[in-house]
């Protein structure tokens, strides 16, 4: 159920909208045990003129970034599967934009199951009673 916003230093793209959600969807799913079909995903473009890292633009600085931020409930994994997510998401977003800038982010947010849910009900409450 985990929702991931995207910033992507990319014009607007259907394949690689297609491609960035299979890899992410593929990855949550593997590494953070989420399934696919509870898993939203938001991707937004940002025109590398417009990205700007030290001042300098990607399009100065010959360079591809990324940023994604993805919210799972608190306790449901573990610091070596939220490790591995990371690095293997930042080398599937290097393979599909090319040279990355360093800068490049993804933020995994821990939230408490009595503070997070979809379809009107908390995942605490789904815990509890599930079905």
């Amino acid at each position: 159920m985990p929702i991931l916003k995207v910033k992507v230093s990319a014009p607007r793209s259907a394949t690689l909208t297609r491609q960035i959600t299979d890899q992410l969807l593929e990855l949550t799913h593997r590494i953070l045990h989420k399934k696919p079909a509870l898993t939203a995903i938001v991707i937004d473009y940002v025109d590398p003129d417009c990205w700007l890292i030290g001042g300098r633009s990607l399009r100065e600085l010959g360079k591809a970034s990324f940023y994604f931020d993805i919210k799972i409930t608190d306790e449901t994994n573990t610091k070596d599967e939220k490790a591995q997510y990371i690095r293997e998401a930042f080398a599937a977003f290097a393979a599909l934009l090319g040279e990355l800038h360093a800068e490049s982010y993804i933020h995994i947010e821990d939230v408490r199951a009595s503070a997070y849910g979809y379809g009107g009900l908390t995942q605490e409450r789904r815990y509890h009673q599930p079905g």
